[in-house]
């Protein structure tokens, strides 16, 4: 059941990684890397399904009993970042580079399914879903609208993503909470510019965008409780475009920023804050505010029982003690979250290596760790077979 170090199909996965990470592309531009892909599952008489996403792909394998069904998900794009590694897989398209990982994601199912076609001896039908766009454009939300779970039912569905920083042999699982939701803020902010010599006579919107700044700061920790986990949040203000010369006052200031957190409520809490700062504040200083909040990724909650499931699989693969339960959310944001919105299941980490050498996602010399796909493409099947048992085995 489980896939061994340097066996032929982890040298085969490696071999499908490396030319992926060669070739990356943007999100539901993944032309070459949706071809590649079904040429694969074609080649080992896979059942594929394409168009959804319009680059995403279904792929169907069957036990040799009737059953329920589930999904598997992987994600397949990039990102526009060039590549600053030198090895012979680099990057060969200048600006966008595989920095977050899928293009291992996308092996590890792969060799899950090339295994399971011909290991099938479980009960019920395993759908993997290889999905375009996850990087900000949302990929999942579009084949979810484009009748995902109609076209292929699910009792449930499964995620999981290599996580820098979690020792290589090691998976963690939480209960609910894994990554939070994303929205993103915009305040554009209009005063009276002129000479900076005489702010007698303006209306200083930088001035009123520090105001705006500082007080935004003093949400979360002057609304939300510090010790409810729940109520977690983040704001961050990361750009703030005004200006052009020292001693000219501009008419107007754009600030940019970030919102996370993971309840609802607490975000709808928040957001009525922001929007009661931005327009008091500017009215206090004699100046106007328009504020957008653009909704962006929900947050990727799971399903109790499923991430038990989920723990139960990878306890089979590296022992109980491997198996981490209680690391906190992350506050990054996952468009699996969509996925799990419209049907139960559960998202994970695997261990992509700690320590010195050990590379964050979204960074210019990230490499996905080859070590780990045989231990990903397993833990795959070790769900399969603990999910879609025969019934002969209860």
């Amino acid at each position: 059941m489980q896939i061994t170090q340097n066996s032929t199909l982890h040298q085969t996965m490696t071999s499908w990684r490396h030319w992926l990470h060669q070739h990356p592309e943007l999100s539901f531009q993944e032309k070459l890397t949706s071809d590649y892909i079904a040429d694969i599952l074609k080649q080992h008489r896979i059942e594929i399904h394409r168009g959804l996403a319009g680059t995403g792909i279904v792929a169907t394998v069957h036990g040799t009993q009737p059953g329920k069904s589930i999904g598997l998900r992987a994600d397949m794009d990039a990102l526009p970042l060039q590549e600053n590694n030198t090895f012979a897989h680099r990057s060969r398209h200048d600006g966008i580079m595989h920095a977050c990982g899928h293009d291992g994601h996308s092996s590890m199912l792969l060799g899950a399914a090339v295994y399971l076609q011909t290991h099938n001896d479980f009960a019920g039908t395993v759908h993997f879903i290889f999905q375009p766009a996850e990087e900000g454009d949302g990929g999942g939300r579009v084949m979810v609208e484009e009748g995902l779970f109609e076209k292929f039912p699910c009792t449930a569905v499964f995620g999981m993503h290599n996580w820098p920083g979690l020792p290589v042999g090691t998976f963690a699982v939480h209960d609910k909470e894994v990554m939070a939701a994303v929205d993103t803020i915009i305040i554009d902010i209009t005063g009276r510019g002129g000479h900076a010599a005489m702010p007698d006579q303006l209306i200083d919107p930088v001035l009123t965008a520090a105001q705006i700044i500082c007080a935004l700061q003093s949400i979360v920790s002057r609304n939300l409780s510090a010790v409810d986990t729940s109520q977690a949040a983040v704001i961050s203000i990361t750009a703030i475009n005004a200006g052009t010369a020292s001693n000219v006052m501009p008419d107007q200031v754009q600030l940019k920023g970030t919102l996370r957190y993971f309840d609802n409520d607490i975000g709808n809490r928040i957001k009525i804050r922001i929007k009661e700062i931005v327009e008091h504040t500017c009215k206090a200083m004699g100046a106007s505010g328009k504020l957008q909040i653009k909704q962006g990724y929900p947050a990727t909650i799971n399903t109790p029982e499923h991430a038990k499931q989920c723990v139960a699989a990878a306890t089979q693969l590296v022992g109980g003690e491997s198996v981490q339960r209680n690391l906190p959310p992350s506050m990054g944001a996952e468009d699996f979250a969509y996925l799990l919105n419209a049907c139960d299941g559960a998202y994970i980490w695997i261990g992509n290596g700690a320590g010195q050498g050990s590379c964050m996602l979204h960074n210019d010399h990230y490499d996905f760790n080859d070590d780990i796909l045989p231990l990903g493409a397993s833990y795959w099947i070790a769900l399969v077979h603990s999910l879609l048992k025969h019934s002969s085995a209860g």
